[in-house]
């Protein structure tokens, strides 16, 4: 048998790249060394030393990415995380804030500007609610811990104002005490459960909120990409097809279990009840692989990341993903 390419990726423990994690799921050609490494470790770990070959990668850091000369990472269009950004946008009970609009002329903690999170809910909140970008103040630092920094240097418009807080504080006590008047975020503070009546969400009926948003704009946000350290793809340019195709073996497999009735793979006692309702709002693929069915949402995407000067121009769809992953043959 021929020797297999060694590959490291590292990825969260995903339902749908279970297969991948257990081998049961083999890419062609490629032996498979999956790390199981929460996000903010994986994001941290590659973006500033490149140390795995592939890696999930915020989609936002991966397009700041592209800037770069050369350019460190090709990605593929595998999209292990999305998530309807409404739910994380939070509001300090102590800042007058009941709906959108009111967010004008606030301070807002963030804990990276350039998270894929925020960039959604910035776009979201400008398109849809007429928040400009620009007409509030961020305030940037560790959301349970103090000192956290940008993984990536910016160099941002100056309209764009952005202000590190003090060392040893954290956004999500200053949110709670009324330092900071709303927070856009990836994870829910911890403030919203430790100190109940302090931190509410703006949209506290997210779920129809997101409802309505998708039936509007046919929009699931894109959190996360896929990312082949560059010099490894140019070197094997065959993985990225290769990769692709274990990837969305292993997302086939996620859909079937969730299909099953007789017994439930998952510990969610209405899971056929959710998956029926996936399947009628969103279609029977609600967690689109692949470049085409993407192609509005990554659009929407870069045309956001480019208004809130994360990118120095707009980058097209087809430049963010590895050619060979954007057809395929047909019989």
């Amino acid at each position: 048998m021929a020797n297999k390419l060694p590959l490291t990726l590292a990825c969260w423990n995903y339902d749908r790249t279970r297969a991948l994690a257990d081998g049961s799921v083999a890419p062609d050609g490629i032996d498979l060394n999956y790390l199981d490494l929460p996000v903010e470790e994986t994001f941290f770990r590659m973006l500033r030393y490149k140390e795995f070959d592939l890696a999930e990668l915020s989609f936002s850091s991966y397009c700041v990415s592209l800037m770069k000369d050369p350019q460190p990472f090709i990605a593929i269009p595998i999209f292990p995380s999305r998530f309807f950004r409404h739910s994380s946008i939070f509001v300090s009970n102590k800042s007058g804030i009941k709906e959108p609009k009111d967010l004008i002329g606030k301070k807002i903690a963030t804990p990276e500007y350039q998270m894929t999170a925020p960039v959604w809910i910035r776009g979201i909140l400008q398109d849809e609610y007429g928040v400009p970008v620009d007409s509030v103040e961020y305030h940037t630092g560790g959301e349970e811990e103090p000192n956290r920094d940008e993984k990536i240097k910016l160099d941002l418009p100056p309209n764009i104002k952005i202000k590190p807080i003090a060392p040893g504080k954290i956004l999500s006590h200053m949110l709670a005490d009324g330092e900071l008047d709303a927070m856009h975020t990836a994870r829910s503070p911890s403030t919203y459960l430790t100190r109940p009546g302090t931190v509410s969400r703006l949209f506290e009926n997210y779920q129809e909120v997101e409802l309505a948003y998708y039936r509007k704009t046919k929009i699931f946000p894109i959190m996360h990409t896929i990312a082949i350290r560059r010099e490894v793809y140019e070197k094997n340019p065959w993985i990225a097809r290769s990769l692709y195709k274990a990837f969305a073996e292993s997302q086939r497999r996620t859909y079937e279990d969730m299909g099953i009735t007789a017994a439930f793979k998952t510990m969610l006692p209405w899971l056929n009840a959710h998956v029926e309702a996936a399947r009628r709002d969103l279609g029977h693929d609600w967690w689109p692989y692949g470049f085409g069915p993407n192609r509005h949402v990554i659009d929407t995407f870069l045309r956001y990341h480019h208004e809130q000067g994360l990118s120095k121009r707009r980058l097209t769809p087809e430049e963010c993903f590895a050619p060979e992953t954007m057809e395929a043959f047909k019989i």
